[in-house]
């Protein structure tokens, strides 16, 4: 696994803009294979495959009709794209206008990959065309804001699968938010509960109703997730990395991933730079 290469958000010709869009065609010219992570969202429309994408570790086909979400700090590495026709869109958190897509993209857990149902597709479709054309305007253009309310309105045609628990589930919304706060330096359930005003059963019941886990399994998952793009992106020591993640040292941050993952974090490290 090559070392990560950080990217920045650019637009192309558009100073100001903060949407930008280029076809999987662009995308292949561009890459170069290496593992990323950018400081920018990344939403893809999957006209035809096949491709894939591997996304924090976890590799997705991209399928004819799907779409792909990647948001920034997620590590990813396009595998197999050369099939793969369709259009993607780059934009910054803030650039979304209205209130739900905001909380959408706000999510720390996005869905990385989902098809779109045959039923869905023309709108999708469509309201994807009238953002590439809108996007697409001069930069003298006084009508600057076009690019982000149809960003919106595409967000919401896509129907994301993270949008029901996001909607549904507000102490687990609160808790979700909380927890890639303060996941670096407590790692204990009920102090989430106590931060967020609510008793541990009432925490522990919204968040098994909207992601089948328990409170505790899935800040455990979230700092695991940190700990592997630390290891195998910033090739960073587990004495390093019992550092950042808020443990006490490097041996108890080795007892907890080793729990986590069936690894020690050297060997983990040393199997995924193997790759």
């Amino acid at each position: 696994m090559s070392v990560i290469r950080q990217m920045t958000y650019q637009p192309a010709g558009r100073r100001a803009a903060s949407v930008e869009t280029m076809t999987f065609g662009r995308l292949r010219e561009l890459n170069d294979g290496s593992t990323q992570r950018a400081d920018f969202h990344v939403l893809g429309v999957i006209d035809a495959g096949p491709g894939s994408v591997t996304v924090d570790f976890h590799l997705h086909p991209l399928q004819d009709r799907s779409a792909v979400w990647i948001p920034p700090g997620a590590v990813h590495r396009w595998d197999d794209i050369a099939a793969v026709a369709g259009h993607l869109v780059l934009f910054v958190p803030t650039a979304p206008v209205t209130h739900a897509t905001r909380e959408l993209v706000a999510s720390p857990d996005l869905a990385a990959h989902w098809s779109i149902p045959d039923a869905d597709w023309p709108f999708v479709d469509t309201a994807r065309s009238h953002l590439l054309l809108e996007a697409s305007a001069p930069p003298s253009d006084p009508s600057t804001e076009l690019p982000e309310i149809l960003l919106s309105a595409l967000i919401t045609r896509l129907h994301p699968p993270h949008a029901e628990a996001r909607l549904t589930h507000p102490v687990f919304r609160l808790f979700r938010s909380s927890v890639e706060a303060h996941f670096r330096h407590h790692h204990d359930a009920g102090y989430y509960a106590r931060a967020l005003g609510y008793a541990p059963r009432t925490l522990s019941r919204a968040v098994q109703q909207a992601t089948g886990r328990t409170a505790k399994a899935y800040i455990v998952e979230r700092i695991t997730l940190e700990a592997k793009r630390l290891l195998a992106h910033d090739r960073l020591t587990a004495a390093r990395c019992a550092d950042i993640l808020g443990f006490s040292d490097a041996s108890n941050f080795s007892v907890f991933f080793h729990k986590a993952t069936g690894k020690r974090p050297g060997a983990w490290q040393a199997s995924v730079t193997a790759e």
